[in-house]
């Protein structure tokens, strides 16, 4: 689940696997995989953040290699 906001500041929690895609027109909306559509105050740059967050936690995705420090 990740934390988003709707445009009037309620916030509420949303199960990420449900996302299907995220446009920004200037606001930014998310298309579920049901359909449904949201509008989000966060930006769609934060909403991939958060989901993929997420993903890792899950282990869906690996998370970014560390580089080594000289």
């Amino acid at each position: 689940m990740i934390r988003l906001s709707r445009l009037d500041g309620e916030a509420f929690l949303l199960n990420a696997e449900l996302i299907k895609y995220v446009e920004s027109r200037p606001d930014t909306f998310i298309t579920l995989t049901s359909g449904e559509r949201l509008v989000v105050a966060q930006t769609m740059d934060e909403v991939m953040r958060l989901t993929l967050e997420y993903q890792q936690t899950k282990g869906l995705v690996p998370a970014p290699a560390k580089r080594p420090t000289n």
